[in-house]
């Protein structure tokens, strides 16, 4: 019994080893090599670059006031339409000293040239009806009391003005009301009521009571790279995506080359902008990311492999044609001219044949991978 056990282990032990060296010696062999194969097709090449910008109106006005002062009134709010010359906010004046005591004192001389004018005119009036002055004398005096009548009312104005912003002649013009100066969407209103404003001038640029921008005529502005720019042309198709809404596309159409350049991370870049066409009911808010797809270049009906078929030699290109004899398989290196690539396909001018096969990239089993 012990000698059938032994027999048994012994011959147990014999088949580990036996399987052992059959695993090393098949793992030492050295597998064939397979590569993927193609073969030419005919078919349409576009050389495509992608531009990233945003989308923003083509005319954003800011809409200042016409005097300095505080806020005390906001009639609208950002994301209203309103027409050129509506009312967006009222200022309350906060008058110049300096300003409102020429003013004041304006008004103090008028009433007293008024007075004047008046006593001149009382008289010279009793003079005229016992016929003691000519008709052209009263006449002088009456015109004199017409204007210190004018300068009265100009002086009172000019003094409301200082003091108010309003007058009783400019009531319906008022510079106390901030008015839209176009017709559009309010894109932001950056004040609060009781804020100070100030108009703009020489020093300063003022302050922004709205922003207000037609959205109706939206542009795409974005950066291209020096290496593209020169196959560019004003009024080239693009196609503009938004992925805020869901991937949506509009058509563009190029329509500004920056002529000088932008240094951006190392790289010079180019702005471009492109009327683009809304579709109808469409809602684009400003400054949305978007993505501009410009075909820089296009070849149709052209030979095609794929660009993993190519080998790079410098300047030169080759592939390698399949050939098979007595069902084994070789590769024969020969030279092409290639055209157009879109970075998947590329265009063979001259080299191959739609009969041909061409070896592409080699097929590397899972196990391998591992």
């Amino acid at each position: 019994m012990k000698k059938y056990s032994k027999l048994i282990i012994a011959i147990f032990i014999a088949l580990i080893f036996i399987g052992t060296f059959v695993f090393l010696y098949q793992k030492s062999q050295q597998k064939p090599v397979v590569y993927h194969e193609y073969k030419p097709t005919v078919s349409d090449v576009s050389k495509l670059t992608v531009v990233t910008g945003k989308i923003e109106p083509r005319n954003e006005v800011n809409v200042k006031p016409q005097i300095s002062g505080i806020i005390t009134e906001i009639m609208k709010e950002a994301g209203d339409y309103v027409t050129a010359g509506e009312v967006i906010a009222r200022v309350k004046v906060i008058p110049d000293m300096s300003q409102l005591s020429a003013a004041e004192s304006r008004v103090r001389l008028a009433q007293l040239n008024l007075r004047q004018a008046q006593v001149d005119f009382s008289r010279e009036e009793n003079l005229f009806n016992e016929k003691l002055v000519s008709a052209e004398e009263f006449d002088k005096v009456k015109q004199v009391l017409k204007q210190a009548r004018e300068e009265k009312n100009a002086a009172d104005d000019a003094l409301a003005v200082v003091r108010d912003g309003i007058s009783k002649s400019n009531a319906s013009a008022s510079s106390t009301l901030v008015r839209s100066t176009i017709s559009g969407v309010i894109l932001d209103i950056p004040v609060k009521v009781g804020n100070s404003v100030i108009l703009s001038n020489t020093f300063n640029d003022g302050t922004t009571i709205a922003s207000v921008a037609n959205m109706n005529d939206l542009i795409f502005r974005g950066n291209i790279d020096e290496t593209e720019v020169g196959q560019l042309v004003v009024g080239m198709p693009m196609k503009i995506t938004i992925g805020a809404l869901q991937d949506l596309t509009f058509d563009a159409r190029l329509e500004y080359i920056s002529p000088k350049a932008v240094e951006s991370n190392g790289a010079n870049q180019f702005e471009i902008k492109a009327a683009v066409n809304l579709l109808k009911g469409s809602k684009i808010r400003s400054g949305y990311s978007a993505n501009a797809e410009i075909e820089l270049a296009h070849a149709s009906n052209v030979m095609t492999v794929p660009e993993s078929a190519i080998e790079f030699s410098g300047d030169t290109t080759f592939v390698y044609l399949v050939k098979e004899e007595n069902k084994q398989k070789t590769y024969s290196r020969k030279q092409v001219i290639t055209g157009l690539s879109d970075g998947v396909n590329i265009e063979i001018k001259r080299g191959v044949t739609a009969k041909d096969i061409v070896r592409g990239a080699q097929i590397i089993s899972e196990d391998e991978k591992k």
